[in-house]
């Protein structure tokens, strides 16, 4: 599809694999490097020796900076992006993007466009598998509306009975996993082919492998992997910003900065649709209400004995808690107010709101003021 676009427009495609402050880093396509190679032929010396490599990589990698015109018009430029580059210098790895085309899909957290699946990566043990936060993560991967693919790490640390139990417990949540051990070199392919010509962003909590995983998969990646912490039984987190890697088989997939809890910031209504056991009941049978939250209300057809239901209530209260405060937030009559209780532990509350101004200080400035005026009218 891109070679058509190109023939077509004769326009320089590519995509944006990092952003670095105002620069952006773009993957030229296929063609824009068979343009750039026939460039640097013509500039060739024809009686010169010809060079043992070629001088410019096929596909090039150029670092673009970003139009004023899209900047003015408040384009973002954001990883994943298909950008069209502009004025091209392939000795110098230097461009511009001038324009970005329309995007197929777009993540929030992490800031990533046109993403095909998320590879969800968790470890069996060395941290052991937590269920709740297992249960967590898929949520959060499942709001995107992206195809998610779960993979399970450091496999060789269980017995095949455990891998048994464990696969069954999930086939029941509604998912395949793939057992992999990037240390033994166990499935890693089968993975790989999950992977190809897709554009994958890896997520997970820190510690389980995600890093190791990429440098089996990349060898050019050489990304910096943790150990995972002794007194803790979590991972140190080594990724630091959002990058796109060009796998071997064709496709590309991303790290993200790993993180602990995904918020739930989700509609409450739309929670129960993120967890495929649920979404098979309502396949058979509606709710007496519309809008039934599945808690307590009278002829509830999802409400039942199905493993991740204390799941879902825990997740509903938190998503009911981050509308109730985005609520309070937008309206600025609101009595209440969200407080922290202590500094550095993250606990908070709602408590009243004081009246605007009617408990502030007077200033001394406004106290003359109003004594000068006192005595103007004694006088």
């Amino acid at each position: 599809m891109t070679g058509e676009i190109f023939a077509a427009t004769g326009q320089l495609l590519g995509t944006v694999v990092a952003v670095q402050a105002n620069f952006y880093r773009v993957q030229m396509d296929q063609e824009a490097g068979e343009q750039s190679s026939r460039e640097v032929e013509e500039k060739l010396d024809l009686n010169a020796p010809l060079p043992l490599c070629p001088t410019a990589p096929s596909p090039p990698l150029l670092l673009c900076t970003r139009r004023t015109r899209l900047k003015k018009i408040g384009q973002q430029v954001m990883v994943g992006d298909r950008v069209v580059v502009e004025e091209p210098d392939w000795a110098g790895g230097r461009g511009a993007i001038a324009e970005v085309l329309p995007r197929q899909s777009e993540l929030d957290r992490p800031a990533i466009a046109n993403v095909n699946q998320i590879l969800l990566v968790f470890a069996v043990a060395d941290p052991p598998l937590e269920p709740y936060q297992l249960s967590r993560f898929l949520i959060k991967a499942e709001s995107t509306g992206l195809d998610v693919l779960l993979c399970l790490n450091k496999s060789d640390l269980i017995s095949q009975q455990e891998q048994q139990q464990v696969s069954a417990r999930l086939l029941g949540w509604g998912y395949q996993p793939i057992f992999i051990s990037v240390k033994d070199g166990i499935n890693t392919e089968q993975a790989a082919r999950y992977l190809s010509n897709k554009i994958t962003v890896i997520a997970g909590p820190s510690g389980v492998g995600k890093s190791s995983l990429i440098n089996t998969l990349i060898d050019s990646a050489k990304l910096r992997v943790g150990e995972v912490s002794g007194k803790l039984a979590r991972g140190r987190h080594t990724t630091r910003h959002i990058e796109l890697f060009e796998l071997p088989s064709g496709g590309l997939l991303a790290d993200t900065p790993g993180f602990n809890q995904p918020d739930m910031d989700c509609i409450p209504e739309e929670l129960i649709h993120y967890f495929p056991e649920a979404r098979k009941r309502l396949a058979i049978a509606s709710c007496r209400f519309s809008d039934c939250l599945h808690r307590d209300e009278p002829e509830c057809v999802v409400r039942g004995d199905w493993e991740r239901y204390e799941h879902y209530l825990e997740f509903l209260d938190a998503a009911i808690a981050h509308q109730t405060q985005l609520h309070q937030q937008a309206d600025p009559e609101s009595t209440m107010k969200l407080k922290s209780k202590s500094k550095g532990k993250g606990q908070s509350q709602y408590e009243p709101k004081l009246e605007s101004k009617k408990y502030r200080r007077i200033s001394r400035k406004t106290q003359l003021q109003d004594l000068q005026e006192l005595y103007r009218d004694e006088e």
